[in-house]
């Protein structure tokens, strides 16, 4: 997955569009202020997102989100929905 466009609609919350054409808005609220995300609670500091070449979300600092968690979010999937290659060999368990 590979987000072609980004844009804050609000305060951690942003509208993706993704390489697939699923498209949505997604609330970032329940990261912010936790660990690396504790940034994101200083004025000014969330507005300066940006979207990477290799379509991931980054702020200054090297603060980055990877397309593929942020789409899993947006569409409420399971991994191995999206990467087959993670599902479980049943036939060995």
């Amino acid at each position: 997955m590979e987000i072609v466009s980004a844009r804050i609609v609000t305060k951690f919350k942003v509208h993706l569009s993704f390489n697939n054409g699923v498209a949505g808005i997604l609330d970032l609220g329940d990261l912010a202020g936790h660990g690396v995300f504790e940034a994101w609670m200083e004025p000014g500091f969330f507005e300066q997102m940006q979207l990477t070449s290799f379509g991931a979300l980054s702020w200054p600092g090297e603060l980055e989100l990877c397309p593929d968690s942020l789409y899993l979010k947006l569409t409420e999937k399971e991994p191995e929905e999206i990467f087959p290659s993670l599902r479980r060999n049943l036939a060995y368990a």
